[in-house]
């Protein structure tokens, strides 16, 4: 009968938001869209509440996206249709567009643990290189 009530108490307490549900830190990654990389700094967090702050710093006029995709592919292997990587194979947890050269955007999305995979998928872009792998953790 105790492992009934305490599995009621920690429901409730969890439905009411009054304890947590494990290390769910906010943190911030910083993420550097050059010609031809995406450069994450850190390359790994803690399960929560992650904002990236995206900066295209690239030498040209390009513009650059950044999409977050659930996966345990490496992210070297997606699979690529004219061009670009096809996103509805994945889970999207996320997205910026249209991130001008000199330019910054800001995307926050809850992580669960877990391999993620960011990439800019403008058409070529993912080809030259432009992908990350990250790790969240619990």
């Amino acid at each position: 009968m105790t492992d009934r009530y305490h599995a009621a108490f920690v429901l409730s307490a969890v439905v009411l938001g009054v304890a947590p549900l494990g290390s769910h830190a906010d943190e911030t990654i910083q993420v550097k869209l050059t010609d031809t990389t995406i450069q994450l700094d850190p390359g790994s967090a803690k399960a929560g509440r992650i904002t990236f702050d995206v900066s295209n710093v690239a030498n040209g006029k390009t513009e650059h996206e950044l999409v977050v995709l659930k996966t345990d592919t490496d992210d070297s292997h997606l699979p690529i249709h004219k061009g670009q990587v096809t996103e509805s194979k994945f889970k999207k947890m996320g997205e910026v567009e249209d991130v001008k050269q000199g330019a910054s955007k800001r995307l926050s999305v809850k992580l669960a643990p877990g391999h993620y995979v960011l990439i800019c998928n403008r058409h070529g872009h993912y080809e030259m290189g432009m992908h990350a792998s990250l790790v969240v953790a619990r």
